[in-house]
């Protein structure tokens, strides 16, 4: 007799869904790394 496991088995990724994550991450991650990169410009100026 084979025990069952206590958690289900994940669901299968939906088709297109990978699409939406990776677009969701350039919204986020491209005005974030311009934000960064400013800051790191402007702090570099303090020590001249």
């Amino acid at each position: 007799m084979n025990p069952q496991p206590n958690s289900p088995t994940p669901p299968a990724a939906e088709p297109g869904v990978g699409g939406s994550v990776v677009l969701a991450w350039l919204v986020v991650g491209l005005p974030l790394a311009w934000g960064v990169s400013q800051t790191f410009i402007k702090a570099l100026a303090l020590f001249k």
